[in-house]
């Protein structure tokens, strides 16, 4: 059966051997190592790990292998600095949850010696060698390995073999809203679709557009039109004087309910007035489904 591998997000400039090298780090299995078989239950997840997302159709697929052929290479573990009678994940959390739901009473591992600093280090260089992380998995990661490593940006992409501006993209998907962010984790918004969100000009409008964009299916050209749109309604409507702060709350309510630009106007004696902006007679429909207005 042939299998759609994705490419690794690691370069050829070095890459993650380089960085465990430059760090002391040394997370390979040799012959020289001694395996050791632990009970599953006595090992802990990574505290460190920036990975979040497993995929539970993969962990099945990956269990019934195991089943079949045993594991067919050792996890690596340090012991737990909290209980010594516990081990904590470096490299191989994917085939110990495994293992778990094959039932496996023991599972061959070796045990290396790290601190804090260093357990944190090799976890994010680990991790960078997967080939299905999210998008947003991969920004953490960079921003991980920046913060932990204290890499520039530009240094980050030198010792990966990735071109600067790419980095950068993926670390600019780190400032979307909580709620933006779990669409693209979902699968449900593309990198693409994301990263021109990040476009408009009023970041309060981010997630309602970003709905939006999911609920009519657009393109990247169709989310980068829609934004270019707002942000020129936004320039025309804007007023220079402050806006109380019920008007503004008000005014990014609306804009939530109706996924476009709404203006409201207030008057000393409380009198005002909404306008509601539209892009085209789709548009304007959509507003009336939201509104529950029917032209019969």
């Amino acid at each position: 059966m042939a299998t759609n591998k994705k490419k690794s997000i690691l370069g050829n400039g070095g890459g993650l051997g380089a960085l465990f090298a430059d760090q002391g780090l040394d997370t390979t299995v040799s012959n020289e190592d001694t395996v050791r078989e632990l009970a599953p239950d006595t090992i802990i997840a990574n505290p460190f790990q920036p990975r979040h997302i497993f995929n539970e159709d993969a962990l099945q697929d990956l269990a019934a292998s195991i089943k079949e052929n045993g594991v067919l290479q050792p996890i690596i573990v340090r012991h737990s600095p909290k209980d010594s009678q516990k081990y904590e994940i470096l490299a191989g959390e994917r085939r110990w949850r495994a293992a778990q739901l094959a039932g496996l009473a023991e599972i061959p591992a070796i045990v290396r010696k790290f601190n804090d600093d260093q357990m944190l280090q090799a976890s994010i260089l680990e991790n960078l060698q997967r080939e299905d992380l999210t998008p947003l998995e991969e920004a953490q990661a960079y921003r991980d390995m920046m913060t932990a490593l204290n890499l520039t940006q530009e240094q980050v992409a030198k010792r990966l073999g990735k071109a600067r501006s790419a980095v950068a993209n993926l670390l600019r998907l780190l400032n979307l809203p909580d709620e933006v962010k779990q669409m693209v984790n979902d699968g449900e918004l593309s990198m693409g679709q994301a990263r021109t969100l990040l476009g408009l000009h009023n970041k309060r409008r981010i997630t309602p557009v970003a709905k939006r964009v999911v609920r009519e299916g657009m393109t990247v050209r169709q989310v980068e039109q829609l934004v270019n749109k707002l942000n020129e309604q936004g320039e025309l409507n804007a007023k220079p004087q402050e806006q109380s702060a019920y008007v503004t709350e008000t005014q990014t309510a609306l804009e939530e309910k109706f996924g476009t630009k709404v203006n409201v106007t207030r008057n000393r004696k409380g009198a005002g007035k909404i306008e509601i902006s539209y892009l085209s007679d789709e548009d304007l429909n959509r507003i009336f489904e939201v509104l529950d207005i029917s032209f019969d």
